[in-house]
């Protein structure tokens, strides 16, 4: 994996960790500025996500397909509903713009990337890497 996918996962595990936060006080009653739009949907979402970012990490495109889809539907009709209602609040949209970013960021990663490999192979490296005659006379 390159340092842009190694990133990006860092940004979606700690915005999963803010969300999972923001459920924690609102399931308290707690008062912060961001505010879950259904708190039972938020957490089946957080605990939606958790296989989601094993398979991401194993770079399937299953899991970055299942985490994008999810993410865009809860977060893009909370942004919807922000973009229609009277009064908007800033911070909700800015959190629900990051919550569409970040899948659509692993998704085309994966994509455009699957192997996690920049360049195929190379003739520079394959007489080490792919040359078992070597391996045997210096095992």
């Amino acid at each position: 994996m390159s340092l842009f996918s190694y990133l990006i996962m860092f940004f979606g595990i700690f915005f999963w960790i803010l969300r999972a936060v923001i459920c924690l006080f609102a399931s308290m009653q707690q008062e912060l500025a961001v505010v879950p739009m259904n708190l039972n949907l938020e957490i089946a979402l957080l605990f939606a996500s958790v296989p989601c970012f094993a398979l991401i990490v194993k770079r399937n495109i299953i899991g970055a397909t299942v985490f994008f889809g999810i993410y865009g539907a809860y977060f893009g009709t909370e942004l919807m509903n922000q973009f229609s209602a009277p009064s908007m609040n800033m911070l909700t949209v800015v959190i629900d713009i990051i919550g569409i970013l970040i899948p659509l960021f692993i998704f085309m990663d994966i994509l455009l990337n699957k192997n996690g490999k920049k360049f195929g192979s190379t003739k520079k490296t394959d007489w080490f890497f792919d040359n078992a005659e070597f391996d045997r006379e210096h095992d």
